[in-house]
């Protein structure tokens, strides 16, 4: 028996997965959660094989989790089920210790499939999103630069964004004058924007 633990923001969303997958007999959801600082306790509480999460939730995201539970319970193999299909965040992912990049839009039989391979001890990836991923290249931001994009989505300026990293304007200013060249883009919400796009930041 593969035992899952599903962990899914949206309620409705979780309730479709758990059915779906309730009814493969080799396969049990042993906990549902929808906050991913719940993921840590509960797969540590209940051991399951296989961690399935969504990339945004609220308390930590699925890669945060993903990677927690690759260094604290490694025998617990985390899986991406996602909406998101960036390649930047595919490629997040396998640095995380991820086995399995799937997205939601994909036939609802190909689930129960990936996750008795990931079992098997391959790796499942969405062939487009891997394609795509070898496609685009290497993410070109320093961690630094992409802390200083993200800050900057709310549309915040210089100074709150110095205020809120607690760095000098002029730092600021650096760091995102270097993701533009980067990136190419024309300012800095373009930046930010097309960084978000590619699961960057």
């Amino acid at each position: 028996m593969i035992r899952v633990l599903l962990a899914e923001d949206q309620a409705m969303v979780r309730g479709a997965l758990s059915a779906l997958l309730s009814r493969e007999k080799d396969i049990e959801v042993v906990a549902e959660v929808g906050r991913g600082n719940e993921v840590m306790r509960t797969a540590l509480a209940l051991q399951p094989d296989i961690a399935l999460l969504d990339i945004e939730m609220p308390g930590l995201d699925g890669l945060a989790a993903a990677q927690a539970l690759h260094e604290v319970l490694p025998r617990c193999r985390c899986v991406i089920l996602t909406t998101f299909g960036r390649s930047g965040y595919l490629r997040r992912a396998m640095e995380s210790g991820v086995v399995g990049f799937l997205l939601k839009d994909a036939p609802a039989s190909e689930l129960a499939i990936a996750l008795r391979r990931v079992m098997a001890g391959e790796r499942v990836v969405d062939p487009d999103l891997a394609l795509a991923a070898l496609s685009e290249g290497m993410n070109p931001l320093t961690p630094r630069e992409r802390e200083v994009l993200a800050a900057t989505l709310p549309g915040i300026s210089h100074a709150e964004i110095a205020t809120r990293l607690a760095l000098s304007e002029g730092t600021v200013r650096n760091h995102l004058s270097a993701a533009m060249q980067k990136l190419e883009a024309r300012n800095r919400m373009e930046a930010a924007r097309l960084a978000e796009q590619k699961g960057w930041l």
